[in-house]
C-alpha cells in the first residue's frame, strides 16, 4: 500500500520530519532524547571495548553478505551473526545472546496485555521499495563526509562520517540511512538529509561491532531506545542462510518512563510499571507450534524463540523491523500476521531505570 496509508513504524516524542542514516566505520558516544523531546545529558561510562580481529574489508551488497553458519545449541550465541566483513557485536554480546531459556520477567503477562495479547505480529518491511529500513555496505576505505547536527549535536558523535552520497534514505518520515562499514563500525543519524557534499542530521551515533561499549546512560542514538538499529533488522541475506543469529528489534505504541540495558534512554508517557519500558526483551513462547509456518516466517519465528526481540522504538504495537528489499516475498512474510501478542512473554534482563 502506499506509504501514506501504511501506519507509521516510529512515533517520536519530538515531532518533525526525521531521518536515519546508518554506516559502520568508528566508534563515538551517542545522543538522547526525552519523552517531550527535551535533550538530557545524564552522561555515562562506555563499558571497555572487547577488541576482535579485523578480517580483510569485504564488499558487500546489501542483502547479500556471505552465509553465517548454522546455530549451536547450548551457546552464548546460537551461531556467527556478522556484516560487512566483521562480527555483529562480540559472541557475548546482549545482542547474540539466545534467551530461550532465560526466567521471565515478574511484569510479563502484564506487559503482554498492556501491548495487546489480541494483536497480532506485524512485518514492518516487504517488497515494496518504500518500506523496510534500507542499509548500504562500504569499504574501510570509504571517505568521510561532514556531517551538521540539527538537533541533539550535543549528545551525538561527531563527524565526519563514511556516509556516500547514494547512501539509501528510508521512504516516510523517518529518512533513515543505513550503511556498514568493512572497517567494523556502525555508523547512525536521525533526522538525515543530503547537504552538499555532506548531510544534515537530527542526531548521529557510532558503534563499534568489535565491542560490547554502551552509549552514557540517559543517551539517545539514532534510536529512542538508545540502542543501534542495523543489528536489530530482519536481513532477507540471513533468512535465505536459514538461520537469524541475532536479537530483533520491534515498536510498540505506548512504552514506560525508564529503559532496561542494554538500552540507555527513555521515550515513555507513563510511570505505569506494567507498561513494557524501551530495552524490553520478549521471545516467542517455546510451546508454540512453528509447523504450520515455513519459508522466511518460520525462520524469523525461530530467531524471536532464541534470541527475541527488544522494545527500540514507539510506534505500531508489535512491529518488526526489517531490512528493505525488492526481493522479499510478501506472500511469505503474511504469515507472520497470524501470531498473536499472547504468544509472546517478556524475560527477565535486570532493572528499570529511570
Amino acid at each position: 500500500m502506499p506509504p501514506a496509508a501504511r501506519p507509521r513504524r516510529r512515533l517520536r516524542a519530538a515531532g518533525g520530519a526525521l531521518a536515519l542514516a546508518v554506516v559502520i566505520g568508528c566508534v563515538a558516544a551517542g545522543s538522547t532524547r526525552t519523552a517531550g523531546g527535551d535533550r538530557t545529558a545524564t552522561g555515562g561510562v562506555a563499558l571497555a571495548a572487547a577488541r576482535y580481529p579485523v578480517d580483510r574489508p569485504v564488499l558487500v551488497r546489501p542483502g547479500r553478505p556471505p552465509l553465517l553458519r548454522p546455530p549451536q545449541a547450548g551457546t552464548p550465541q546460537a551461531g556467527t551473526a556478522g556484516i560487512a566483513g566483521c562480527p555483529l557485536f562480540p559472541p557475548d554480546n546482549p545482542w547474540r545472546r539466545v534467551i530461550s531459556g532465560a526466567p521471565l520477567n515478574p511484569r510479563s503477562a502484564a506487559w503482554v496485555a498492556n501491548i495487546g495479547g489480541g494483536r497480532f505480529l506485524h512485518p514492518d518491511f516487504g517488497s515494496d521499495p518504500s518500506y523496510g529500513i534500507p542499509y548500504s555496505v562500504v569499504p574501510a576505505g570509504q571517505p568521510g563526509v561532514p556531517i551538521r547536527f540539527t538537533a541533539y549535536g550535543d549528545e551525538s558523535d561527531p563527524g565526519p562520517y563514511p556516509i556516500p552520497s547514494g547512501a539509501r534514505i528510508e521512504a516516510g518520515g523517518d529518512a533513515h540511512v543505513l550503511v556498514a562499514s568493512g572497517d567494523c563500525h556502525l555508523y547512525e543519524l536521525y533526522g538525515a538529509a543530503r547537504d552538499g557534499s555532506g548531510w544534515t542530521a537530527q542526531s548521529g551515533a557510532v558503534f563499534d561491532l568489535r565491542s560490547n561499549a554502551l552509549r552514557p546512560a540517559g543517551w539517545t542514538s539514532a534510536d529512542a531506545a538508545g540502542l543501534p538499529i542495523l543489528p536489530g533488522l530482519v536481513r532477507r541475506d540471513e533468512v535465505l542462510a536459514g538461520h537469524i543469529d541475532h536479537a530483533l528489534r520491534f515498536t510498540i505504541a505506548t512504552t514506560q518512563r525508564g529503559y532496561l540495558a542494554p538500552a540507555t534512554h527513555q521515550a515513555g508517557s507513563t510511570t505505569d510499571p506494567n507498561v513494557a519500558p524501551m530495552g524490553a526483551r520478549f521471545r516467542l513462547k517455546a510451546s508454540f507450534d512453528l509447523s504450520h509456518y515455513s519459508g522466511a516466517a518460520r525462520v524469523i519465528l525461530q530467531a524471536l524463540k532464541t534470541y527475541g526481540m527488544f522494545v527500540a522504538d514507539n510506534g505500531s504495537d508489535w512491529f518488526l523491523s526489517g531490512a528493505t528489499d525488492s526481493g522479499w516475498n510478501d506472500a511469505d512474510l503474511d504469515q507472520l500476521k497470524r501470531v498473536p501478542g499472547s504468544a509472546f512473554e517478556a524475560v527477565d534482563t535486570g532493572t528499570v531505570q529511570h
